[in-house]
């Protein structure tokens, strides 16, 4: 609506300024006479005058909406052709070397009504009289002014021909916006759909790293857990027991290791829930530092058991431009790999996993290694495609180092994987500075 009003006004302002400009050129008309000849002729300057300020008056209504813009255009040619055929009759009727200006009557309509016929055709039959008078008038024989009459009238029928065009090519204009506005509204909720899919395939990816990591979540809450009843069964029997009272200290210490316990539990589950559920995807921005350490956490129930994490992160890093929630999935995402790899070697051996963070020249550059087997050549240059995984049936989707690589590419960065000389993988994370640039969408 909005839109077409504005449409609407653009015309309306067009129209005024036709009906103004055409005003300005009629009153200079005699001005110009008066200055080349010096002489001025009161009737047709009257004449000139009056149809001047009639069409300042029709460009004022049009432009306020007072009057529609086909009933702008008929009025014109109600105002044109009268004021035309008296200037002829008063320089000399036929003889007036005015006589072939009146032809271009409908011509003229045609440009302040071109949306409608009515107008033109009313310029033209009123053209055609005027002729027919004009010459009855000075007595010029039938047979020579009809033959004439009728070339006016086939030359006029151009400014017919030319409305004609115009509404043609306005219409095909017309249908060609609506088909452009069909496309763009085609495309834009094939882009919302594929954005669905594309979180849809997200949050399955992240799903499936939370059923990876569920194995380690019983071991990591029932150490704590054991731990408390065990705290918890020893209080009541010093309750029960004890004939003296209780010794506070041995009582506060006792208290203090329940707490700690119960805070692990409430640290992994606010962890994996956290981790598990469908986040505001419209974070710019992350930290590196505090992402790393809740991949570590999220990921410390399928690590734990395995061997060590080790953690080198350079302080003061910046901000990246990879939303927290992403990046946090990528981290956890190489963090669970890397054990995978590691519980897959032969032989069996401690898991040795880092992860460094460093500030590098526009951004940080993120690595997480691993002491498994490395990846074999073969599998190289196959790894960050989609559905491509070495794992066994049921332990992987093959999709979650492309879409790792997808997010991490969206934002200008790159991540890479290589085999480490002393052996196990490396992959490598590069993420430019946050700085403003909002994530591209693929």
């Amino acid at each position: 609506m909005l839109a077409s009003n504005t449409t609407l006004q653009a015309q309306l302002r067009v129209k005024r300024r036709i009906f103004f400009v055409s005003a300005g050129m009629i009153l200079a008309i005699p001005l110009v006479r008066l200055l080349l000849t010096g002489t001025l002729v009161p009737k047709l300057a009257l004449v000139q005058v009056l149809w001047g300020l009639s069409f300042v008056l029709l460009g004022v209504c049009v432009g306020a909406r007072v009057l529609a813009p086909w009933v702008g255009g008929l009025l014109a040619a109600m105002v044109c052709v009268p004021a035309v055929t008296a200037i002829i009759h008063f320089t000399g009727g036929p003889a007036s070397p005015y006589f072939v200006s009146i032809v271009c009557a409908p011509l003229i309509i045609a440009l302040f009504a071109p949306d409608s016929r009515l107008p033109t055709l009313v310029s033209l039959g009123g053209m055609m009289a005027a002729v027919v008078m004009l010459n009855v008038l000075a007595g010029v024989p039938s047979e020579t002014y009809l033959p004439q009459t009728l070339v006016f009238g086939c030359v006029g029928a151009f400014g017919l021909y030319g409305g004609r065009t115009y509404r043609r090519l306005r219409e095909a204009e017309r249908v060609a916006q609506e088909e452009r506005l069909s496309a763009l509204e085609r495309l834009a909720e094939s882009e919302r759909l594929r954005l669905c899919a594309e979180r849809q395939r997200s949050e399955v990816e992240r799903l499936v790293l939370v059923g990876q990591l569920a194995s380690g979540v019983a071991h990591e809450v029932n150490n704590p857990l054991a731990f408390v009843k065990s705290n918890l069964h020893y209080l009541e029997r010093e309750l029960l027991e004890e004939e003296g009272p209780p010794d506070k200290g041995e009582l506060r210490e006792l208290l203090n290791e329940t707490r700690e316990g119960v805070l692990r539990i409430q640290q992994i589950v606010a962890d994996l829930r956290r981790f598990a559920r469908e986040g505001d995807v419209s974070s710019e921005q992350g930290s590196p530092a505090e992402a790393i350490e809740e991949a570590r956490r999220v990921a410390s129930v399928r690590l734990r058991s395995l061997g060590e994490v080790v953690v080198d992160v350079a302080p003061g890093l910046p901000e990246v431009r990879l939303g927290q929630r992403y990046l946090v999935q990528v981290l956890v995402n190489l963090l669970v790999n890397a054990a995978d790899a590691v519980e897959a070697a032969v032989p069996a051996r401690r898991a040795h996993i880092g992860v460094r963070a460093r500030r590098v020249e526009g951004g940080v550059r993120l690595e997480v290694e691993d002491n498994g087997v490395g990846i074999a050549p073969e599998v190289l240059p196959r790894l960050f495609e989609p559905f491509f995984t070495t794992k066994p049936p049921g332990k992987g989707t093959g999709l979650g180092l492309a879409l790792c690589q997808d997010y991490i590419a969206r934002t200008g960065g790159t991540l890479t994987v290589e085999n480490r000389p002393e052996g196990g993988a490396r992959f490598v994370v590069t993420l430019k500075e946050a700085g403003g640039v909002t994530l591209a969408a693929a």
